[in-house]
């Protein structure tokens, strides 16, 4: 039989590169607009060039960053244009896998839900904002996988992906995240009831939030948008 050592696949150099520049740029500890050498790269993680050339090709088929030829590579800034897409399609997406969670919803998808916002709750009360970010998406992924839409996730997540750090810019914010939270404890009540009308409408309002933000986060910081 083979080793599971063997079977379970390792992450390379480039995953591992690839892995921490992403959370820098999403983190916003990174910058829209500023340089990525791959020199500097390479000499922070003490590799070759090779696994940081192919890391930031990943970033560039995300739209995280801009290669241009004979000229710095720059993390890409926020393009309107991009995130009206993104949030079109995950609309789209999260409306669908609502309606077929509210047919199959029962208690023990509750209560795997109600895990989750017990999560959200602590996140809060330890004001850690990144980490309630992250359980907010795992709360969209886990009503995916109990509503048996697994194939939709990485769609969610890519659209995600073009949000995220507008989001980082506001998550700061206590009450944005005790409203998200709301938003989260009100949509969970709807599919223990099994409302296919309120739930949608909920999902609707919860991801229309997203305005007010980018609204704000374009007046506050201008020149981070393309």
């Amino acid at each position: 039989m083979q080793p599971l050592t063997d079977i379970i696949k390792r992450p390379t150099t480039t995953d591992l590169v690839f892995t921490q520049l992403h959370d820098d740029i999403v983190s916003l500890r990174v910058l829209p607009g500023d340089k990525l050498s791959e020199v500097e790269v390479a000499r922070r993680f003490g590799v070759s060039r090779q696994p940081v050339r192919d890391a930031i090709n990943r970033l560039y088929h995300q739209d995280l960053v801009w290669i241009q030829p004979q000229k710095a590579t720059k993390v890409r800034g926020f393009s309107l244009e991009r995130i009206n897409r993104a949030r079109f399609v995950r609309l789209a997406v999260e409306l669908e896998v609502i309606q077929r969670a509210c047919a199959v919803w029962d208690d023990a998808c509750a209560e795997k839900l109600q895990h989750n916002l017990d999560q959200q709750q602590q996140a809060i009360r330890q004001q850690q904002g990144d980490q309630f970010h992250q359980i907010d998406s795992e709360f969209h992924t886990l009503i995916c996988e109990l509503s048996g839409c697994e194939s939709v996730i990485p769609t969610i997540r890519e659209c995600r992906q073009k949000t995220d750090r507008l989001c980082v810019l506001s998550i700061d914010h206590h009450s944005d995240i005790e409203t998200i939270l709301d938003d989260h404890k009100a949509l969970a009540d709807a599919l223990s009831r099994r409302s296919t009308a309120d739930a949608t409408s909920l999902i609707r309002n919860h991801l229309s939030r997203l305005d007010a933000t980018i609204a704000a986060v374009h007046e506050a910081h201008a020149d981070y948008f393309e």
